[in-house]
């Protein structure tokens, strides 16, 4: 198994997909989400909003403001137009820095497939700790917010994180919010947020910098947005070529390990290679399967990454979170965080 949904399962996969959302959105206003005219505007939609605006950030490449964007098997999860700065000039995305002021910087787009015209309202950002599955608003702590009027074109925002918290090494979620702009829903599923919502964004990237023998480690947290328990795997695969030498170990803690010995220690590509540690032994295809998650917490795994020798080049490296989005049984990327793996240096 790797990151997707297996290629024979794709179809059946979005179709649940499909199903998850319909379901979402019909949640009256005494629930989580609502669903309304204004957000359905749209090119033949039959509903015009005169003052409909739709300013979108983009959560891949590819995306042009389409909602969902088509790329439901992709990394949603790693937005190229936010990135964190250690000044206010825009740079390569890199890691905060614990204690300091850094800078996220993002970019809105105007007049995407929704609406023309200007577009006010408020950009404001939210962390969690880095990892999979994250559920909203529960797992996310406010860092900011900037009113903005998105000029045609694209309008560079930049948001202060002061005093970033200790470990540096976090999820980002940025939000536009807008009255003439409106969310299609919202539900405690941070990824089908992303996803349906062009005005959403999820930024899960993070810097690791191996070579020489240390060992570098990262959290890695986990969640279930169901209200019942539901096991999830945890996968690992290259975004392209193989990270050469690079060793992955996750070290689940007592109580998960535990619930995965119990499920019968599935899994495909690992090994155990301590007490409660399991090695992603396989490169190209490495799953931990079936580890139970309650609703309500949010556990946090440690990720150690290791290299015999110096990188010569900078590598990608996915680990996602894979578990059902609506009712046990459907197998979804709920989230996960692209790595860069690049030539040792010095670690902040």
């Amino acid at each position: 198994m790797n990151t997707s949904v297996p290629r024979g399962r794709k179809a059946v996969a979005r179709l649940l997909f499909g199903a998850a959302l319909a379901t979402l959105m019909a949640v009256s206003t005494g629930g989580a989400a609502t669903a309304g005219t204004a957000v359905d505007a749209g090119p033949g939609s039959g509903s015009t909003v005169s003052a409909r605006s739709d300013a979108y950030l983009k959560d891949t490449a590819s995306d042009i403001g389409l909602e969902p964007h088509g790329a439901i098997l992709s990394s949603f999860f790693n937005s190229p137009d936010v990135k964190i700065c250690a000044g206010p000039l825009p740079c390569v995305h890199s890691n905060p820095v614990v204690g300091s002021t850094s800078y996220i910087h993002a970019n809105i787009r105007r007049d995407g497939p929704y609406g023309t015209g200007l577009s006010v309202g408020t950009l404001r950002a939210y962390y969690t700790t880095s990892g999979g599955g994250a559920i909203w608003p529960t797992d996310w702590t406010p860092i900011g917010s900037t009113p903005v009027a998105v000029a045609p074109g694209v309008t560079a925002v930049t948001i202060p994180w002061v005093n970033v918290p200790s470990l540096g090494h976090f999820c980002l979620l940025l939000r536009w919010e807008s009255a003439t702009d409106p969310m299609t829903f919202e539900g405690p599923a941070t990824s089908i947020n992303t996803q349906y919502n062009n005005n959403i964004v999820w930024k899960n990237a993070n810097t690791v910098s191996v070579g020489g023998g240390g060992i570098i480690d990262r959290p890695f947290a986990v969640a279930n947005a169901l209200n019942v328990a539901a096991p999830f795997d945890i996968a690992v695969r290259p975004l392209a070529e193989p990270v050469p030498g690079l060793r992955v170990v996750a070290d689940l803690g007592p109580e998960l390990f535990a619930r995965w010995q119990q499920a019968g220690q599935q899994g495909e590509g690992i090994r155990v290679v301590g007490r409660n540690q399991i090695e992603f032994a396989d490169p190209q295809r490495a799953t931990i399967k079936g580890i139970r998650i309650n609703p309500g917490e949010r556990p946090v795994l440690k990720l150690s990454f290791s290299a015999a020798q110096p990188l010569q080049k900078s590598y990608g490296l996915q680990i996602t979170q894979v578990g059902p989005l609506r009712e046990p049984g459907e197998s979804f990327v709920v989230g996960g965080v692209d790595y860069t793996i690049e030539p040792g240096r010095a670690q902040g």
